[in-house]
């Protein structure tokens, strides 16, 4: 196919340098008209026909060529640069097909093996059941002698023949049999896919597997990879005590490294590690490590009594050159994370091969792949930024939440008391230490930071961070978010003192860029308030955020979805000070045999903050473990030394504000809600509360108009349900707040205004008119509050995503919880029917 390409381009460059003369021979173009056309061509690759008459009129030795020959060469040229890319790309695309299919190649001998080897385990297995008990009493006088009892980890030479045995051991996982390695759930390799990924079935800890294709020199990768801290975001330090050369030409290093824990409820991990780096005979490079016995506990006794010592067994990276550039990769990640250390409700979380393959190894090569893009330039960013800085705010975004999740002693956080919450925990910070950055933020007095950890039944974590990133109004407080940001301004205004602030409703996302799967997303937020004070009404009080978005996928098996955020300026600049607050949603795969672990936990905190909201759900979702997570939910606030116990207050009432709010909408968006917009799902389930306002809708409307809107009440409250759902027209229902906003909405009413039961509730009335419409509602408003009903002539209105609609009719009215009487105490809601409506 390349040779095909190539010889089309070969006749098409000859035809190019051709012309018709004035006899209707062709004849070539010289070297001066090539250059001058080529001159020409590099300014303007389509010039208009006024260009080519003034192109002759300025090149005599153009001047005897007819102005069609000359549109015609253009048009050659342009043909022949879109041949040459098309080439080119599809050299690239046949050189990665070939490194893919070498690596599916090389995937399918290792199964082979492993078939091979599971055949000749099994006739072992059928040859022991048929011996004797004496040939069984034989096998225990086989030497007990360790296969590691020459080793000694205090010498160089026994350093040496353990980075030896761990990279044969590492290897034999890599690219052979050690490890019983399955296809990854959800992640089919293929051409366009970012790798082969597989998760280990049985084997001592957790393990996962991933190999790739690269567009990056191999040790451009072994750099990036050592540099741990700079892609795995749950590495809190990583120490090299000791390094020395192999001897073989490579390195051996003594590594100490502290990790995050990813909730409240348990502590961090550490490991003490020998790693290897070596090149082998053909070419291929490899890092691999191992923990050591030992303390090894770093430079900080007092420091290390916070963690859990976590094991790593043999792991590491196999990096191969590629004949036509790049590199193949190979990553296994291998770890004992003590699982036994943990609540018995978490135990899942530290013992599940799919967290440490997305949040380890998964994310080790998507890290790789991003950087080799970005050299490339195949990734576009917002306002100018170079990739290098916004992948830092990223990792300064999730750094700085990882801290105030964890709040560890050396970073100068301590308990704090918070009045009566025990399910809520408060660490101040006083020392500023919170980033290199912090003398930025000299003039607070310290930081506070209250967070909570809760269980989640039957609800998705990328459904409800994907909530809570785009409907910010139905759990934040704009107060809180704009005492934030202000409190970040050398001279703000105290806590005492804030300025009375009202949230418009309007939330204005502006991305800055996203990795190449978009499983994470980068983007400024702005949200627009104005002052409730007649003198500072003319000053804006948009509040603008930086915010990390991750795991939205839903198809993404064991990842963690976040929403992490902080408070910036207008024009943040690159060393801008982040106090960054957020969710953190984890998914709990539970094992066989610990759903009912799960059920009888016995945690007060998670007890405490998800009896209310989740207990009466168990029945029907403790079947279903797999549905569980975990919520980390974690708020930091700037204060002022004689304003800490006020802010602490302010911190604790917010923080269980919050959990209330996302416990509500995680119950809304459970399948068992009866108000849940569920994905495919045309009717809502019979709730009680959904059968209760279809009832209450009927009745009064047929108080207020004296006719039945549905066919009858006789018939059960599900029926009556459905009819509403049904039903033809368009039938909304707003609230009675000073700013009515919508709260229902049947099939047809979701389908004129283009949204969902979900997002409906941050819909204001006068949103779906435009100016001359709000102002025909007003007389007729008043009338429906005045009367109980009004009946609205022909008119239009608009949907969320900008498109008129016309309606012939609309009838509006109240409804009433007690329809029995007619005062306002009983006043539900405001109904509006749109009869016979179209999309304009």
């Amino acid at each position: 196919m390349a040779m095909a390409v190539a010889n089309h381009n070969e006749s098409g460059g000859d035809n190019i340098n051709r012309h018709l003369d004035s006899s209707g021979k062709y004849v070539r173009y010289t070297a001066e008209q090539v250059e001058a056309l080529e001159r020409v061509y590099s300014e303007c690759p389509k010039p208009t026909s006024l260009r080519r008459q003034q192109l002759i009129s300025e090149c005599p030795i153009l001047a005897h060529i007819e102005p069609k020959q000359i549109k015609v060469w253009f048009q050659n040229r342009r043909c022949r640069d879109k041949q040459r890319k098309e080439a080119s790309r599809l050299q690239s695309v046949n050189q990665k097909l070939s490194a893919m299919n070498k690596l599916l190649m090389e995937e399918n001998d290792r199964l082979q093996k492993q078939v091979s080897h599971l055949v000749t385990e099994n006739g072992y297995m059928k040859q022991q059941l048929t011996t004797t008990v004496g040939a069984d009493a034989s096998c225990d006088s086989v030497d007990p002698t360790p296969h590691h009892s020459l080793r000694d980890a205090n010498s160089p030479a026994g350093l040496l023949a353990i980075a030896e045995e761990t990279l044969a051991e590492f290897l034999s996982k890599a690219t052979g049999t050690a490890v019983d390695w399955v296809q990854m759930p959800g992640m089919k390799p293929g051409p366009d896919s970012v790798g082969i990924f597989a998760i280990s079935q049985k084997c001592n800890g957790v393990a996962a597997r991933a190999c790739g294709l690269v567009s990056l020199e191999p040790m451009k990768i072994v750099e990036i990879l050592k540099d741990r801290p700079s892609w795995f975001r749950d590495c809190r330090s990583l120490e090299v005590f000791t390094m020395f050369p192999a001897g073989n030409g490579g390195t051996i290093e003594l590594i100490y490294m502290q990790t995050y824990a990813p909730t409240t409820l348990a502590p961090a991990r550490d490991f003490w590690t020998l790693r290897y780096t070596t090149s082998l005979d053909n070419g291929s490079f490899v890092v691999c490590e191992r923990s050591l016995s030992g303390s090894g506990a770093g430079p900080n006794a007092n420091s290390s009594a916070q963690f859990v010592r976590a094991e790593m067994l043999p792991s590491g990276y196999l990096i191969r050159p590629c004949d036509g550039g790049g590199s193949i990769i190979h990553i296994v990640d291998h770890i004992n994370l003590e699982g036994w250390s943990v609540p018995d409700v978490l135990r899942p979380l530290y013992e599940s091969s799919k967290v440490v393959a997305q949040r380890m190894t998964i994310a080790a090569l998507r890290h790789i792949k991003q950087v080799a893009h970005e050299r490339n330039g195949e990734v576009v960013y917002g306002l100018g930024r170079q990739p290098a800085i916004l992948r830092t705010f990223s990792q300064r975004l999730s750094r700085g939440f990882n801290d105030a999740v964890n709040g560890f002693n050396d970073d100068g956080w301590s308990i704090a008391h918070c009045n009566g919450a025990e399910d809520i925990t408060v660490a101040v910070n006083s020392t500023k230490h919170l980033n290199r950055f912090s003398d930025s933020l000299s003039f607070l007095g310290g930081v506070l930071c209250a967070k909570a950890s809760m269980l989640l039944q039957n609800v998705s974590p990328a459904v409800l961070i994907r909530f809570l990133r785009e409907h910010r109004s139905e759990w934040a407080d704009f107060n809180v978010d704009a005492y934030s940001a202000a409190t970040l301004k050398a001279g703000a205004f105290a806590y005492s003192g804030i300025r009375s602030t009202a949230f418009t409703g309007s939330q204005i996302i502006m991305p800055l860029g996203n990795t190449i799967e978009k499983e994470e997303m980068l983007e400024v937020v702005r949200l627009e308030g104005h002052s409730l004070v007649q003198e500072y009404t003319s000053l804006s009080r948009d509040v603008h955020l930086l915010q990390i978005c991750t795991g939205v996928d839903e198809d993404a098996v064991g990842a963690c979805s976040e929403l992490i955020f902080a408070p910036i300026n207008e024009m943040f600049p690159d060393d801008a000070p982040l106090v960054p607050s957020g969710f953190r949603v984890i998914p709990l795969d539970s094992k066989t045999g610990d759903a009912q672990d799960l059920l009888t936990a016995n945690h007060r905190t998670l007890d405490s903050t998800s009896s209310q909201y989740v207990g009466s759900t168990t029945s029907e979702t403790g079947s279903n473990p797999s549905t569980r997570c975990i919520l980390t939910i974690a708020f930091q606030f700037p204060f002022e030394n004689n304003l800490q116990e006020n802010v602490a207050n302010m911190a604790c009432q917010y923080l269980r504000s919050v959990i209330s709010s996302v416990q509500r909408v995680a119950v809304a968006l459970s399948p068992s809600s009866g108000l849940n917009p569920v994905p495919g799902s045309k009717l809502p389930p019979g709730s009680p509360e959904a059968v209760t306002l279809a009832i209450w809708i009927s009745q009064s409307y047929r108080q207020q108009f004296g006719s039945d809107l549905l066919r009858t009440d006789s018939l059960g409250g599900d029926s009556l349900l459905r009819q509403l759902w049904d039903h033809q027209d368009a039938i909304l229902c707003c609230s009675l707040k000073p700013q009515p906003v919508f709260m229902f909405a049947n099939q047809a009413g979701l389908d004129m205004l283009e949204t969902t039961l979900v997002a409906i509730q941050d819909i204001t009335l006068e949103k779906i008119f435009d100016e001359s419409g709000r102002k025909a509602l007003c007389p007729d408003f008043a009338k429906l509050m005045q009367q109980g009903f009004a009946c609205l002539p022909s008119g239009m209105c608009v949907s969320t995503m900008g498109r008129h609609v016309s309606y012939e009719q609309a009838v509006a009215w109240k409804v009433f919880a007690n329809c029995e009487g007619n005062n306002n105490n009983g006043i539900h809601c405001l109904a509006f029917l749109f009869a016979n409506w179209s999309f304009l």
